[in-house]
């Protein structure tokens, strides 16, 4: 009755044996992209290839490396040729590379950086816009998985590292096709928590299974954020549109843990240095403070104060004397300068000096007589006048002018004919 079952070794040696004979399958010729590289210590690589529709996993042993003049990556595009066989311990069939050359770059990784382009020249990695990440948060929210690896790593550091911290996980998709939208519809719920901090992201993984973390709506999701963001995506060799867009990128989810919180101990250490410094600045203050009082203790002011006084009073007797020789000095001159204004002859013999000076002036007026044009009009002499001006020629004057004829006693008016 058994008879007719068989093991699953068996079916997979069947199914080997089947595809080792097949002539068409001993030499094929792929063409696809790059995935999930992985490079042996041995020199072995260890890679997927893909396309649109469905993917093979690749081996390409030491002795056919060390042909190749490029070094492979996720997202390269690539031609290779080699045998398909299946591996017994999994039952997966793959191929066995000999050779390999570049065939352009992957869909993915262009995609991957023509956004970058875009982002970047909208400024949305700018240095300058990046927020400050909080040294001590109270309150930590991680947009992730709610199981793996990623989430138990990150709280267990937070925990050792900074046990006051509160953490609020926004459990969201992080793998597939309805991961992006997951991932934004948590980021934007987690303002509404009044957050310190916000770790995002994920384990390794293929760049498949990172790209929802490369999508667009991710990227500005993270940069409306209004709490600070770190970006924490797969391994230290992954590198994300997040990580450009957050305000600081952690190399795994473990390291972002460990850039959001303090170490307990440090910050101890920190306290007890501050701590020691403030007790030993204020014993400086204090010090230098009663000093400064034994100082001024010991000034000769204070042990006799009345020397101030005595100081002030010798000073005011000096100015006081000083004024009164100043007073008399100034009146004694004064004095005597009254004492020659009265011994002056004008107050003895007033009378005296207004005759002299009455006799000059008739002198002077008897002088200036024969000079005056009155006399020369008391003598039928006349003075003629135009508006005021002396007119001293006829050929100042002309016809029907009106001028002014001065005689010696009165001014008539006369036209000019």
């Amino acid at each position: 009755m058994n008879d007719k079952y068989i093991s699953v070794t068996q079916l997979t040696r069947y199914i080997k044996y089947k595809i080792d004979n097949d002539i068409n399958l001993n030499e094929v010729f792929l063409k696809g992209e790059i995935s999930n590289f992985k490079a042996h210590s041995r020199g072995h690589f260890y890679f997927t290839l893909k396309d649109e529709g469905s993917r093979i996993n690749a081996i390409m042993f030491a002795t056919n490396t060390k042909k190749i003049k490029f070094t492979p990556t996720d997202g390269m595009k690539v031609l290779i040729s080699g045998k398909i066989s299946v591996f017994e311990a999994n039952g997966a069939y793959q191929i066995y590379v000999n050779d390999m050359l570049e065939d352009g770059v992957g869909n993915l990784f262009v995609a991957f950086e023509q956004l970058k382009k875009k982002l970047a020249e909208e400024g949305l990695f700018d240095e300058s816009k990046k927020k400050k990440i909080p040294k001590i948060p109270k309150r930590i929210g991680v947009v992730t998985a709610p199981t793996g690896a990623a989430i138990k790593d990150i709280i267990s550091t937070i925990k050792r590292r900074w046990p006051l911290t509160e953490i609020l996980l926004f459990p969201s998709l992080v793998q597939g096709e309805l991961a992006a939208d997951d991932i934004v519809r948590q980021i934007k719920n987690s303002d509404n928590y009044n957050l310190d901090t916000l770790i995002v992201g994920r384990g390794g993984g293929s760049i498949e299974d990172l790209w929802p973390f490369n999508e667009e709506k991710v990227a500005r999701a993270i940069y409306e954020c209004k709490t600070p963001i770190i970006s924490a995506v797969g391994h230290e060799i992954d590198f994300t549109i997040a990580d450009f867009v957050a305000d600081l990128r952690a190399p795994t989810p473990t390291g972002a843990a460990e850039m959001a919180v303090p170490q307990y101990n440090d910050v101890v250490n920190y306290l007890k240095q501050l701590n020691i410094r403030l007790n030993t600045a204020i014993n400086n203050k204090v010090k230098n403070c009663k000093q400064k009082i034994e100082s001024i203790k010991s000034r000769n002011i204070f042990k006799n104060p009345i020397i101030i006084y005595q100081s002030k009073e010798l000073m005011f007797d000096n100015l006081l004397e000083r004024l009164k020789y100043s007073s008399n000095t100034l009146l004694s001159l004064k004095e005597k300068k009254l004492a020659v204004i009265k011994n002056s002859y004008i107050f003895k013999k007033p009378y005296q000096i207004i005759d002299k000076k009455a006799n000059k002036y008739l002198q002077i007026i008897s002088k200036l007589e024969p000079l005056s044009p009155l006399l020369t009009l008391k003598r039928g002499y006349t003075i003629i006048k135009k508006d005021g001006q002396i007119i001293n020629s006829v050929k100042k004057i002309k016809k029907k002018e009106t001028l002014e004829i001065q005689f010696t006693d009165g001014i008539i008016n006369a036209e000019v004919i």
